[in-house]
């Protein structure tokens, strides 16, 4: 697969997979009759197909069509099949209008539309109305603990797990940069030895296991060592990759020399160059 293709085909689904993926939904491209759409799975084995009409084929580009189409669907019961969002524009001039067509490719109402119908189904929780207008942001949630940490299953699960949320956010978006430079930076922010994701998180586990062993009970001496432990894991996973944010970047295109800078041409005794092969899968 091309791979500058798939992060570009990411990027432009991001407004579409970010929020789901934020509710713990698990969110794949595909390729379907004539445009690309967004397949999402749902934890009773049914799953969404979100993407523009299919026939006729859209001209539009992958991500930015005129309108979505929702359907649910199940490998095993054909019978399960309902559409939970359509505003395309009709090919029928005669039909009547669907109140989802005045969004036309606007994702917020498409959103709202799927949240309402799984929750309506039990597969998504209900939010809370102080929390309802932060599952329809893409962003970065702020990094603020919640009051209560409650990880029963009713859950808010994105306003509980706000930190789990921005790792997700920042993976978005590693695979939508074009720019191997940018994605060097993105990984920076993990690696670095002194302030990055990795260093902070074994400062996290050194910090619990101190916390275990305030307890002064057996088990609680046996967490710390544990979490010890998975504090030096993680900084000898940063060390055994210390070298991967340069190698990252050193993946970018080379800049061109310009023509007035190259001798007209092959240096005597050097080979000439061919540029990169093209790579096939």
């Amino acid at each position: 697969m091309d791979t500058a293709w798939w992060q570009e085909l990411w990027r432009r689904h991001a407004h579409i997979t970010t929020p789901l993926r934020q509710r713990g939904l698990e969110c794949d491209i595909e390729f379907g009759l004539s445009a690309y759409i967004v397949r999402v799975s749902l934890p009773d084995d049914s799953y969404l197909i979100i993407g523009p009409p299919q026939e006729p084929s859209c001209d539009r580009p992958p991500g930015d069509p005129q309108g979505w189409i929702v359907t649910r669907q199940h490998p095993d019961e054909q019978a399960l099949f309902e559409v939970i969002y359509d505003s395309a524009p009709s090919a029928d001039p005669r039909a009547p209008e669907r109140p989802e067509a005045r969004h036309g490719g606007n994702a917020t109402p498409l959103i709202e539309a799927i949240d309402q119908r799984l929750i309506q189904l039990g597969l998504l929780p209900a939010p809370s109305s102080s929390t309802a207008s932060a599952l329809l942001s893409a962003a970065t949630p702020t990094l603020r603990p919640p009051k209560t940490l409650d990880v029963s299953d009713n859950a808010d699960r994105t306003s509980v797990y706000v930190y789990g949320n921005a790792l997700l956010a920042l993976t978005d978006r590693l695979n939508a940069t074009e720019s191997h430079a940018d994605a060097a930076a993105l990984l920076h922010q993990v690696l670095d030895p002194t302030s990055g994701l990795l260093e902070r998180l074994g400062e996290f586990f050194e910090a619990a296991g101190e916390k275990a062993k305030e307890a002064e009970q057996d088990d609680g001496f046996d967490l710390h060592y544990d979490l010890e432990d998975a504090a030096a894991t993680l900084r000898s996973l940063g060390e055994g990759l210390h070298t991967a944010v340069d190698r990252m970047r050193a993946l970018a295109p080379a800049r061109q020399t310009t023509s007035a800078a190259l001798p007209s041409g092959p240096s005597p005794g050097l080979p000439t160059s061919r540029g990169p092969r093209a790579r096939t899968r």
